[in-house]
Order: C-alpha cells, then structure tokens, then sequence
C-alpha cells in the first residue's frame, strides 16, 4: 500500500479514500473531478482582510511621494536646497531600516493567496453515485489532496 496524501481528516492511499466521513475504495472509482462551492464566510474575511493588508502597506509609500513632491516644490520656491536633502536623506534611511519588519505583513498576504479566494469542493464517482469527498476554502491543501486522487486513481488503473 503506498500512501499518497494523509491529515487530520483525509487520508489516500493506494488502496481507498478516507474524508469527510466517507470511505471510498480506489478500484471502485470511475471519474474525479473538481468544481467551485459556494463562497463562506471565512473565505469573504479572507478577501476582505487581504484588501486591507494591501491598502495599510500601500499607504505609506503613497504619502512619503507626497511629502517629497511637497519638500521639493517649497525648497524650490526658498531655494532652500540644503535642508530639503537632509530631511529626504533622513527619510530614505529612515525608510531602509524599516524594511526588514515588513516581512511580518508581507508573509501574512503570501499565505492568504497561498490558501486562495473560493472554497473547492472534491468529487467522485463511486459505484455509479457522485460523492463529494470534501469540501474546502484552503486551495494549498485541496490541490495536494486532489492530486494525490488523481495519482491513487490513476495508478489503479481507472480514468480522471
């Protein structure tokens, strides 16, 4: 028996399918496949807290261009050029020694599209019934027990 995938809640190996309270063997599947569920709540605050993280990190650099059009348009006008390069020279270090603790922020929206935006839903044919195995708004996680089906299913023989 090879083991293809295996959590808390699914198992496949070789020989059958363990998810979602369901236990499939793998000789008696015809066909998987894959479709789009309804959207839940969890995957909406996803969304939601994505577009926030993307606007909280866009702003800064959106008022620093600001602040830096507006230093160089009055040290133009009271030719005042030196203080204006102190203050942008401050800014830019300023700016440098802050990056490394964007790193926090930057991982959080990595894995939020890491675990994707819809809820995927896992179905088979199995003794003639279609049967959905599982149900899931982590797209890293059902594309690893999905291929792990598919390469269960193919290995016995049968048809994607």
């Amino acid at each position: 028996m090879t083991l293809y995938y295996r959590d808390d809640t699914v198992q496949v190996t070789s020989e059958s399918i363990r998810a979602g309270g369901h236990f499939v063997r793998i000789a008696d599947v015809a066909y998987v496949w894959h479709a789009r569920g309804a959207t839940t709540m969890a995957v909406r605050s996803r969304v939601l807290g994505r577009g926030v993280l993307v606007l909280l990190l866009s702003l800064p650099p959106l008022v620093a261009l600001v602040c830096v059009v507006s230093l160089v348009w009055s040290a133009q006008d009271r030719g005042n050029w030196k203080l204006a390069l102190g203050i942008l020279a401050a800014c830019v270090v300023g700016a440098l020694a802050l990056t490394p603790f964007l790193e926090l922020p930057l991982g959080w929206l990595d894995r939020s599209y890491e675990r994707g935006n819809r809820v995927n839903e896992l179905w088979v044919q199995h003794l003639g019934q279609e049967v959905l195995l599982l149900r899931t708004p982590d797209a890293l996680r059902f594309g690893q027990i999905y291929r792990a089906v598919q390469r269960a299913v193919e290995q016995q023989g049968g048809h994607r």
